[in-house]
């Protein structure tokens, strides 16, 4: 499900879900890596919990999005 609160904490399973059913396919296994490779969404830890901010993570999604260049004929 798709939060309607922009500071929304989701785990990382319903960050993936969520993501993905906005249009953004993302796994579980993809946010779990970036958490210690880099180059993920801002998360915080509660305990040994990590929690996404759900405007946080479609912010992060926006930035990974690319565009096709129209090439002139």
């Amino acid at each position: 499900m798709v939060p309607t609160n922009a500071d929304a904490l989701l785990v990382r399973k319903d960050a993936a879900a969520a993501l993905t059913e906005a249009g953004y396919p993302t796994s579980y296994k993809t946010l779990e890596s970036m958490v210690t490779r880099g180059g993920g969404p801002i998360y915080r830890k509660f305990g040994g919990r990590v929690l996404y901010r759900w405007a946080d993570l479609l912010d992060w999604a926006e930035k990974r999005m690319h565009f096709p260049c129209n090439k002139a004929a």
